[in-house]
């Protein structure tokens, strides 16, 4: 709930008795405060060195992140989760280092205060006073494997705090008398409570889910959260977001770019794009949304995704001006219909004026000059008219002129010139002529019909200028993405497709663009240059690296390693970062500009590079399935050819070696023919074999045996090929498989030959079988030089040899015996020496044809 409860202190005391335990706990970050209970509490406990840097002169001490990912503790402690890092460090907060390492495999612990959390931030500022600026995104919050409160009653932190134990005697009063007022502390107690319970509510809900428990309610709450352009943004977003997480209710938060509501300055607009940005770090799903009417895109996207909650903010004009205006707040509660409404209040000096007009048009003395012109001509005419026309005809000529100063100026303009027009009408036109009395009183509605109607024309028309603009720039970003993605579908060199999206972010930015994909050994290879090369430098290509390794945007105008000259983005596809685009935005100027089109050409060129890598992968693979069809044809029928000489050739040189009238060297010529063809018979055999499994398929003939038999004579057919016997062992409980025994006979034969002739005839042989939890397991192990590293899958492929005599072909035939069976064929090096293959058989197996 606040500092000195003693999160620190339980965090250590945890950590001690898990390090009895053996477990290996290292401290990465600890912030003591100067209390020696907590100092003498982390002795014993591994602590890693802090990483020093100078900032302003200032020597600053930091938390180590690489250390920490060298290191690789099974748990690593990090103190003060909520800290900003120093300038120049890779992440701006530590709970984005705390993320890099929960994805390297580092579990962490770490502590936090209620008051740190975004989503409560206004909630404690509203309680204490205090606006808190570190804070933790709620979405980081929500993804921890376990929170653990640690409580403390309010009078038991004042006496702490009297005994010096968490601030220096001389701010004990000053912190009593403020922070850590009582009425503070039970507010932030309880909120601290609160959170902490919602999380057990949550565990206790997925327990239910996991239990088949059905739920007491049927249907979900949706909540729509609709963030205008000014400082009150912020504020919603968390209320919406708090809304969301005590009913346990999705939540969108809905921007809307309408022409008749924009922004009333640049300020509007990086707060609307701050609230956004805070939005999606809570883990809200945003949406922009195109229309002229913003109340009814909110309400037309609302009813499309079923939302039962609408939450706005306050409006936070003047009253007049929502009377004459309108303000999106009312006419939303007015068209919402079944969908409930929240208005989250806020202090009126709070919130940014949202106009509802555009920032205006700089004027000039030519358009002012242009507008005077314009009436002098609307005068002109009308003295030409006035002798053969009624003055109601001179009107529709000022009118005309209004109009056309609001087609082709801007708003100054065209309520100068509705002003001047209805001035210039009654000096000119109305008697008595050359001033501004009016004899009549009938000319006076006319005055005050014609200055309204002209109001309403320049209103009117420059609405539908703002209106054609805005039209213009979606229909530009339309066309853009239409046309990348039309070049990208055209290309086939990833070369290609980098240059030309590289060509389009350069152009939309104003910046230098590059684009990267992954190289040799994973190092990143620059598919389209930049002009200057500024890509080139170790830090930038850091940069890269670490985008590629994590798939979240780093650099300058991100939270992440924000030190560096560009901004790049992942080119994310369907197994991960693909690649990655950098833009390096001119001096003094940022990226915020046409990001998000920058961000969807991104996609897009993704999505391309990795449709290029799919279709190369699907072209290989499709060769090597003709390359194999086209081999096991031709070892096929050249295996059957050969069968019938080598048979001839085998049985002649058989009876060679049994005469007894040879030499000596013939007897050895007739001896060395008949072992090549038994080998080679052996070999063509083995051809066969796989040709058969590869083909048509073979039949099993499945039948019960004992797999102790089969073992047994296996180890009889290959006794002679070791110098020593060859050890078996097999449990007594074995259950009798039914399989096809010549088949699996010859899968131990070739284990045992395969060991032989790699391990040596004086290698030690052991078979070991016993029962699993699904079958039963039969290991074949030696005391060779085992397998050489990185190929324990690649000796299972056809023709795979690695030194010895044989032809690579007896291991890949165990393997298709062991899938024909349902069971399953692994290798790998044993930690004493030598290697082992291991054979799982499935106690039941069913008669499938093959």
């Amino acid at each position: 709930m606040a500092a000195g409860v003693g999160k620190t202190f339980s965090m250590l005391g945890d950590a001690k008795s898990d390090v009895a335990r053996g477990l290996d706990v290292v401290i990465g970050y600890l912030e003591a405060h100067g209390r020696r209970e907590t100092e003498e509490l982390a002795i014993g406990i591994e602590r890693l060195p802090l990483r020093e840097g100078q900032y302003r002169s200032v020597t600053i001490r930091e938390f180590d992140l690489d250390a920490a990912l060298q290191r690789r503790p099974e748990v690593l402690l990090v103190d003060e989760l909520a800290h900003t890092n120093a300038p120049g460090s890779r992440h701006a907060k530590r709970w984005q280092d705390i993320v890099e390492l929960l994805d390297a495999g580092v579990s962490v612990r770490t502590t936090v205060n209620i008051q740190h959390v975004e989503s409560l931030r206004d909630v404690v500022a509203q309680v204490t006073g205090v606006s808190v600026q570190e804070t933790v995104p709620d979405s980081f919050f929500d993804v921890a494997d376990e929170v653990e409160l640690v409580d403390l009653p309010p009078d038991e932190l004042h006496k702490r705090l009297e005994e010096g134990k968490v601030y220096v005697p001389e701010k004990v009063d000053q912190a009593i008398l403020g922070f850590f007022r009582r009425s503070n502390l039970l507010a932030l107690r309880e909120l601290a409570l609160r959170h902490t319970a919602e999380r057990v509510d949550e565990e206790m809900r997925q327990i239910r889910t996991l239990q088949d428990v059905r739920e007491p309610w049927h249907t979900r709450q949706r909540i729509l959260v609709y963030v205008e352009p000014n400082r009150m943004a912020p504020r919603v977003v968390r209320a919406a977001r708090r809304l969301a997480s005590d009913l346990h209710a999705d939540l969108v938060a809905v921007r809307v770019e309408s022409p008749g509501q924009g922004v009333s300055s640049d300020a509007g607009r990086a707060e609307l794009e701050a609230a956004l940005a805070l939005a999606e770090n809570l883990g809200v799903r945003t949406v922009a949304l195109a229309g002229e009417d913003v109340v009814a895109e909110v309400i037309r996207y609302a009813q499309s995704e079923n939302v039962t909650t609408i939450v706005v903010g306050k409006a936070v004009r003047r009253r007049w001006l929502d009377m004459v205006f309108g303000s999106v707040t009312d006419r939303l509660i007015r068209a919402c219909g079944e969908i409930d409404v929240m208005v989250i209040t806020g202090a009126e000096e709070s919130g940014n004026p949202l106009l509802v007009r555009r920032k205006p048009e700089p004027s000039t003395w030519q358009s002012y000059a242009a507008t005077l012109g314009i009436l002098a001509l609307c005068t002109t005419i009308g003295f030409l008219m006035v002798r053969r026309f009624d003055l109601a005809n001179i009107v529709m000529v000022y009118l005309l002129g209004v109009a056309v100063i609001s087609v082709r100026y801007g708003r100054r303009e065209s309520l100068l010139g509705a002003v001047l027009g209805v001035a210039l009408f009654d000096v000119c036109f109305v008697p008595p002529h050359g001033t501004f009395a009016v004899t009549d009183a009938q000319y006076v509605v006319t005055f005050g019909v014609m200055l309204v109607v002209s109001v309403l024309i320049s209103s009117l028309t420059l609405r539908l200028k703002e209106q054609t603009r805005s039209t213009l720039k979606q229909e530009r970003e339309t066309a853009a993405l239409y046309e990348v993605s039309r070049q990208l579908a055209s290309s086939r060199k990833r070369e290609e497709m980098a240059a030309i999206a590289a060509r389009k972010a350069a152009l939309i930015t104003g910046a230098e663009a590059v684009v990267f994909a992954k190289g040799d050994e994973g190092r990143p290879q620059v598919l389209s240059p930049s002009a200057t090369g500024y890509e080139s430098d170790a830090k930038e290509l850091g940069v890269v690296g670490w985008v590629f390794d994590h798939g979240r945007p780093a650099g300058t105008g991100t939270d992440t390693l924000s030190g560096a000259v560009g901004m790049y983005l992942p080119l994310m596809g369907s197994e991960g970062c693909v690649g990655v685009l950098g833009l390096r935005p001119p001096q003094a100027q940022s990226l915020d500009t046409g990001r998000h089109l920058v961000e969807s050409i991104a996609h897009q060129l993704g999505l391309a590079l990795d449709r290029t890598q799919l279709a190369k992968e699907s072209h290989e693979a499709s060769l090597r399935v003709e390359r194999e069809k086209l081999r096991s044809s031709l070892l096929s029928g050249v295996s059957h050819d050969l069968r019938t000489p080598l048979a001839s050739i085998q049985g002649s040189a058989s009876s060679l070696v049994e005469q007894s009238d040879l030499s000596e060297r013939s007897r050895t010529l007739a001896t060395t023919v008949y072992e090549e063809s038994v080998r080679m018979a052996k070999l063509i055999r083995d051809l066969l074999d796989m040709s058969r499994f590869e083909g048509v398929g073979v039949e099993l003939h499945l039948d019960w045996h004992s797999l102790e038999e089969l073992i047994g004579s296996a180890i009889l057919r290959t006794e002679n090929l070791f110098e020593t016997p060859i050890h078996h062992n097999v449990a007594s409980d074995l259950p009798l498989l039914r399989l096809d025994g010549v088949l699996v006979e010859q899968v131990f034969v070739n284990l045992l030959e395969n060991a032989a002739r790699h391990a040596g005839a004086g290698t030690r042989v052991e078979v070991v079988a016993v029962r699993g939890d699904r079958g039963v397991e039969v290991s074949v192990r030696d005391n060779g030089p085992g397998i050489a590293k990185g190929e324990e899958e690649a000796v299972f492929e056809k023709f795979w040899k690695r030194g010895g005599t044989g032809f690579g072909l007896g291991l890949a035939i165990c393997r298709a015996v062991m899938t024909a069976h349902g069971g399953n064929i692994s290798a790998r090096n044993r930690h004493e020496g030598g290697a082992e293959f291991k054979l799982r058989f499935q106690s039941e197996v069913s008669h499938e044809g093959w």
